[in-house]
């Protein structure tokens, strides 16, 4: 057997350097920390060649004394901790003392560093963590430490870096997470003489988003605040329809930490349940605060993991925080144009000017992104398969052949009209809908917890473009809303209230269906759940299924391609909770049952399908995150036709 024998101090710091250092990005993170423990309020971060070979940290903090600069570059030396006690209040975040030896290990560090009442600075030079030369230097108040030819005498180490490129975007994403936890700090980032991040201090954490992230992230965020017990959250998420295909932005920060967390990601994405699309993720900059004694923030040597002394009371607190953000959010997009050219002279434009037009294509963009794209020529159909839709009893509408007696136009207007549908008279028209005007006896017990009555404000319907989206003027505005998706929202919520098996139909002569082979075994595993969802099959034999019983909202057209999407979901399924797999299966069978984009709808319809989006809170954005209903100011129209 080997003999065991200690080893040496210098191979010892080359081992806490792997466990700390790992690359140029945790060297920087360790220095700027230490910066801000250092009470700066001003921290520039200089690279060249991805921080390989220079890297260099300016702050204005308290900087050190000589004797206490060359203790700081000993293992385990420390300014934040005195007893063990203080292991359980952790307030600071370089509190381990294993940066500075660990750093200067594997590289030359160059140290200058001034406190406000000495007249004179400190510089030291370190090789391979040993100092070789030291003295008097004239510098400004705080510290700068410049690390050059990092892992110079770790080839092992060298060989497992990146390109320049990767390791100064990992170094950039370092800093730019420093910066959303202390916004009223100003960081800089400076890549080979170029800047890269400029934050302003000025304490806003949106400004600090806004610096890191650019403008299309900020604007899509909302603020988030919440409290639970002796926990309380702050920040911002992102609206369900700016979520990203991955959790690269899900930043959260304890106690002005940055860590990962599977609790708070999960508690993040639980408040997301049926607002966004599968395989969509939210963003977030959380910051939570609680005690210190209720997290252990020492158990990681890059302390990036953190140990909740309760995980429940964190994601409740996390969970009803984003939730109660998202509940608060307007719902409503509003849709942007470029602005309109100036004219370059005073000559009149030509009258074909004054009607602007835009085309299917323009308008589904503005209207956000549409699943459901409109299919001409499709067959009629109605959105009275649910109760929620059936519309009240009203004054008989005219027919387009009926006369509609209609204020006198000058000829010139008329001629630019041309001959439009005549729509009723005023008086005809059934009254605006007001949020408490619908008796209560006409609603369901569970319609009724649905329904919280907005401000009451007139509207009227102006009519329907390309059969998807319903025009409707209100409070000075135009309201687009996409029918497809705000009666797939209808759909789900209801059948999600249902805790029984959905209402089906009888098919008086079965559908036959040949999925792949494995859905066939599948399918057939679980016919009790496929029951729940109003599906009743059996084996035929040869690889083919006879479906016999379907949803009752659904058309036997649509019967097959959904049951080969709950297929899908069952897959998926293994990995799922209960009630995520139900809610995913829900989303299916609302989509398929809701009225497609590009199917005709008469007035009464859209009539009935208005008064439920804007009398109810609960319908801001169908199941998979697409807005229901979009908006133009009048100054924003006006603007376009040059009136403003």
């Amino acid at each position: 057997m080997p003999k065991i024998q200690q080893l040496s101090p210098h191979l010892a710091d080359l081992i806490a350097a792997g466990e700390v250092v790992e690359r140029p990005a945790s060297a920087a993170k360790e220095l700027v920390e230490n910066a801000i423990d250092a009470g700066a309020k001003n921290i520039t971060v200089e690279l060249q060649e991805g921080g390989m070979t220079f890297l260099r940290i300016t702050d204005d903090g308290c900087g050190m004394l000589p004797e206490d600069a060359r203790t700081a570059f000993l293992r385990h030396a420390t300014s934040k901790l005195r007893t063990a006690a203080d292991l359980e209040a952790i307030h600071t975040l370089g509190f381990r003392g294993e940066a500075l030896a660990a750093i200067s290990a594997v590289s030359r560090v160059d140290l200058l560093t001034k406190t406000a009442d000495s007249p004179l600075g400190y510089s030291l030079h370190l090789e391979a963590g040993k100092i070789t030369e030291e003295g008097e230097a004239g510098c400004p108040n705080g510290t700068t430490i410049i690390v050059r030819d990092l892992f110079y005498n770790t080839p092992a180490r060298m060989k497992f870096m990146k390109r320049d490129s990767v390791e100064a975007a990992a170094l950039l994403s370092v800093v730019q997470r420093l910066a959303l936890a202390h916004p009223e700090l100003s960081f800089r980032v400076i890549r080979d003489g170029e800047v890269q991040l400029q934050t302003s201090g000025d304490g806003r954490l949106l400004s600090a988003i806004h610096a890191a992230y650019g403008n299309q992230v900020a604007k899509g965020m909302l603020p988030v605040k919440g409290s639970w017990d002796k926990y309380t959250v702050e920040g911002y998420a992102s609206a369900p329809t700016a979520t990203r295909g991955k959790r690269d932005l899900q930043i959260f920060f304890v106690n002005g930490r940055h860590v990962r967390s599977k609790t708070m990601c999960a508690a993040l994405e639980e408040a997301y349940r049926n607002r966004i699309m599968v395989g969509r993720f939210p963003s977030c900059v959380l910051h939570l605060r609680l005690p210190e004694h209720l997290v252990d923030v020492n158990v990681h040597p890059a302390k990036i993991e953190v140990k909740f002394l309760n995980e429940r009371d964190v994601f409740d607190c996390i969970h009803y925080g984003v939730k109660g953000a998202l509940e608060q959010d307007q719902g409503q997009v509003e849709l942007r144009f470029s602005a309109p050219a100036k004219a370059q002279s005073k000559v009149a434009e030509p009258k074909t000017d004054f009607f602007r037009t835009m085309t299917a294509e323009q308008f589904r963009a503005y209207a956000g992104a549409i699943k459901d794209a409109p299919r001409p020529q499709l067959t009629r159909t109605t959105v009275e398969n649910t109760d929620l839709l059936k519309p009240k009893p009203v004054a008989p509408l005219q027919k387009a052949s009926e006369p509609v007696k209609k204020a006198a136009q000058p000829p010139a207007t008329s001629e630019l009209l041309g001959q439009l549908p005549p729509f009723e008279e005023e008086q005809d028209r059934p009254a605006p809908f007001k949020a408490q005007a619908e008796p209560p006896a006409e609603r369901s017990s569970i319609q009724q917890e649905l329904v919280l009555p907005k401000a009451e404000a007139p509207w009227r319907i102006i009519g329907e473009a390309m059969d998807t989206y319903i025009i409707i003027e209100q409070n000075q505005q135009l309201l687009f809303l996409d029918k497809h998706a705000a009666h797939e929202r209808i759909l789900f919520e209801k059948l999600r209230a249902q805790q029984d098996a959905l209402a089906s139909q009888l098919l008086l002569q079965p559908i036959l269906c040949t999925p792949e082979r494995e859905d066939h075994a599948l399918l057939l595993e679980n016919l009790d759940i496929l029951s729940d969802f109003g599906f009743s099959l059996s084996d035929y034999g040869d690889g083919t299924l006879a479906i016999r019983q379907i949803p009752a909202d659904i058309s036997e057209s649509e019967a097959q391609s959904l049951l080969l999407l709950l297929a899908e979901q069952l897959r998926r399924g293994k990995k799922l909770e209960p009630g995520t797999l139900r809610d995913e299966m829900l989303h299916t069978i609302a989509c398929k049952a809701a009225v497609k984009g590009g199917m005709h709808s008469d007035r009464l319809e859209l009539q009935r399908l208005v008064e439920q989006v804007l009398s109810r809170e609960d319908l801001k954005y169908c199941p998979h995150g697409r807005p229901i209903c979009a908006f133009m100011t009048r100054s924003q129209l006006e603007r376009q036709f040059k009136r403003s």
